[in-house]
C-alpha cells in the first residue's frame, strides 16, 4: 500500500526514533508498505518518520544510481546491489574529508541543495530478520546512508545548510508546510488549509 510522505514541518520529522524489537506490530508489512511507497515516488531512501512513525527504521535501495554514468566506477558498483533494511541503526564512526553533493529529500519536494557529509563511515544496525551486522561504507553508499539515518534521529539535510542557504528556502519550506505544492506522489501537510 502505497502511504503518504510526510511534509517538511510536520512535528514527527523532528523527532528521534524509538528502537523496536522483532515484536513490533506488522513490521514485515510496514517494510514492504514502505518500499512500495518510496518505489512510487522515485526515492532511493525511506525514513519511518517521513510516512509519519517516529521509530528508528528506513530502507534504502540506491541501485538506480548504478546507471548513472557521471559517477565513479567504484560508486556504481557499490550501489549497484545497495538495497536494505536498517533497523535500530548507530553510526559507530564517521571518518574522511567532508564533501559536497547535491541532496534532495522525498518530504521536501522541489528543494535542492549542496551538503557536506564525511566520505566513509562505519554502522551498526539490524536486518528486517533482527540480525545484526557491522559494515563500513564510502562515498555515495555512506551519504545516503547518512541521509536516511538523520531522519531518524530527527534532522533534515536542510539542517546542515548555511544561515544564507535556510534563508534563501525559508519561504519554499513555508509553502512546503501548506501544501502549497505539486508533487507527484501522495503527500500528507501538516499546516495545510482543510476544505482546500
Amino acid at each position: 500500500m502505497i502511504l503518504p510522505i510526510v511534509a517538511y514541518g510536520d512535528p514527527v520529522l523532528r523527532k528521534v526514533g524509538t528502537e523496536i524489537d522483532a515484536d513490533y506490530p506488522n513490521l514485515e508489512k510496514l517494510i514492504s508498505n514502505m518500499k512500495e511507497t518510496m518505489y512510487n515516488a522515485s526515492g532511493v531512501g525511506l525514513a519511518a518518520p517521513q510516512i509519519g512513525k517516529a521509530i528508528r527504521l528506513f530502507i534504502i535501495d540506491a541501485s538506480p544510481f548504478a546507471e548513472d554514468e557521471d559517477l565513479s566506477e567504484k560508486d556504481r558498483e557499490a550501489l549497484k546491489n545497495f538495497n536494505k533494511v536498517f533497523i535500530n541503526a548507530k553510526i559507530l564512526k564517521e571518518e574522511g574529508d567532508e564533501w559536497a553533493f547535491n541532496e534532495g529529500c522525498l518530504s521536501i519536494p522541489d528543494v535542492r541543495e549542496d551538503v557536506f557529509r564525511q566520505p566513509e563511515i562505519t554502522i551498526e544496525y539490524q536486518d528486517e530478520d533482527f540480525k545484526t551486522h557491522t559494515e563500513t561504507l564510502d562515498g555515495l553508499a555512506a551519504r545516503v546512508f547518512q541521509h536516511e539515518y538523520d531522519h531518524i534521529d530527527g534532522v533534515l539535510f536542510t539542517d546542515k545548510l548555511s544561515t544564507l542557504k535556510k534563508r534563501l528556502i525559508a519561504k519554499k519550506l513555508e509553502k512546503i508546510s501548506k501544501g502549497k505544492i505539486n508533487a507527484d506522489y501522495r503527500m500528507r501537510f501538516p499546516n495545510a488549509k482543510k476544505g482546500k
